[in-house]
C-alpha cells in the first residue's frame, strides 16, 4: 500500500514494466542504503501509462520504468514525464541514451543481433541488417510482427539511415524472403532457426545471455549451435535499445525518485543490469555471461527518434505487407 501522506515518506513509488528478480534486489539494496522504501507496482507499458494519465495530479507514481525508447517516448507524449536536472544523470548517461530535455534516461541496453545457425551454410554473408533483404535468402527469414515495439524501433533507425523510400525496400525484401508467416517472440524465432524451420531471425541479445548464463547444458548448447552477428560494424554499428525511466510529472516524492535514477546508474546498480539479467549496462564495462557474445560497436543514434519516427515506421510495414 501507497502511504496516504506519502510527500512526508520515506518512500519512493515505482511503476515498473520490468518483470525481473534482479530489480528486486536492486530496490532492496536501494532501501538498506538509503532507508528509503521502494513500493512497487509491476504491469505492461501501455498499461501502466494509461494508468498515470488516468490518475493525473493525484497519482501516487514516482517513476516509471519501462523498455524500449518507443514506449518512453509514448509515455512523454502523454505527458506522463517532467524533466529532470541532474548532473550525475548527465555525466553517466550517454546523451544518445537519454531524452534531451531529460524527461527520460536509459539505464540498461541491449543489442539487435542477427542469428543463424552456424551448420547452416547460407548463401551469402550476413553482415549488415540490410543482407536480410537479398534475395538469396528468399524462404529462409523469420522474424515478430511488425507491431513489436523491437521492430518499430529498428524501422526507425532504418528510416533515419537510409530514408522512408529506401526503409521501404528493405522492408519489401524481407517480406518476399520470409519463410513464415511474422509470428512469435525472439526465443521462439530463435528456436525455430535451431530446429530449421528457418535460417535466420533478429533477436535481442540479452534472450541469448540468458541461454549462456543457464545452469541448464541444454541452453548454454544452444548458443553453441548458433553464429551471433552484430550488424553492420563496418557502418553504423549495431542497432541498440534501452531500458530506461522517468519521474513523473505529479511525482509526490519526486527528490526521492530523482535519488533512486541516480541509484540505477551507479556502480553497482549497473553490474547486476548487466550480471543479473544479461544487458549491456549503460556505464562501465560489460561483465557477465553476456560479454562471451564479445565486443561491438553501436549505433549512436539518439533513442528518442525511435519514437518520433514510430508513426512513419508502422506505415513502411504495412506498405510492404509485413502483418
Amino acid at each position: 500500500m501507497f502511504s496516504s501522506a506519502s510527500a512526508f515518506a520515506q518512500e519512493v513509488n515505482v511503476y515498473s514494466a520490468r518483470h525481473y528478480d534482479t530489480d528486486v534486489a536492486l530496490y532492496d539494496t536501494f532501501t538498506e542504503q538509503t532507508g528509503i522504501t521502494v513500493n512497487l507496482i509491476e504491469g505492461g507499458s501501455d498499461a501502466l501509462i494509461e494508468r498515470i494519465v488516468n490518475e493525473g495530479e493525484f497519482t501516487p507514481a514516482d517513476l516509471l520504468i519501462t523498455v524500449d525508447a518507443g514506449r518512453l517516448w509514448r509515455a512523454q507524449q502523454r505527458d506522463v514525464f517532467q524533466p529532470i536536472n541532474s548532473q550525475i544523470l548527465e555525466s553517466r548517461v550517454p546523451a544518445h541514451l537519454r531524452e534531451a530535455n531529460g524527461h527520460w534516461f536509459g539505464l540498461s541496453k541491449r543489442a539487435r543481433v542477427i542469428v543463424h545457425k552456424k551448420d547452416h551454410e547460407l548463401a551469402m554473408p550476413i553482415r549488415r541488417y540490410e543482407d536480410l533483404s537479398n534475395a538469396e535468402l528468399s524462404g529462409l527469414v523469420c522474424m515478430r510482427p511488425s507491431s513489436n515495439i523491437y521492430n518499430l524501433s529498428l524501422m526507425a533507425s532504418l528510416i533515419e539511415a537510409h530514408g522512408v523510400e529506401i526503409a521501404e525496400e528493405w522492408a519489401t525484401g524481407v517480406v518476399a524472403n520470409f519463410g513464415r508467416e511474422p509470428q512469435g517472440n525472439d526465443t521462439s524465432n530463435i528456436t525455430a532457426v535451431i530446429n530449421g524451420e528457418c535460417g535466420v531471425t533478429i533477436a535481442n541479445s540479452y534472450y541469448l545471455g540468458r541461454w549462456l548464463a543457464s545452469e541448464d547444458e541444454s541452453e548454454r548448447a544452444r548458443v553453441d549451435l548458433l553464429q551471433v552477428v552484430f550488424p553492420n560494424q563496418d557502418d553504423r554499428g549495431t542497432h541498440v535499445n534501452i531500458s530506461g525511466a522517468g519521474v513523473t510529472k505529479h511525482a509526490p516524492n519526486k527528490e526521492h525518485a530523482v535519488r533512486f535514477l541516480e541509484y540505477l546508474t551507479g556502480e553497482f546498480a549497473q553490474r547486476l543490469f548487466a550480471e543479473g539479467n544479461n544487458e549491456y549496462p549503460i556505464v562501465g564495462d560489460q561483465t557477465g555471461a553476456i560479454a562471451m557474445l564479445g565486443e561491438f560497436n553501436e549505433d549512436e543514434l539518439r533513442a528518442e527518434l525511435f519514437g518520433e519516427q514510430q508513426s512513419e515506421a508502422v506505415r513502411v510495414y504495412d506498405r510492404a505487407g509485413w502483418r
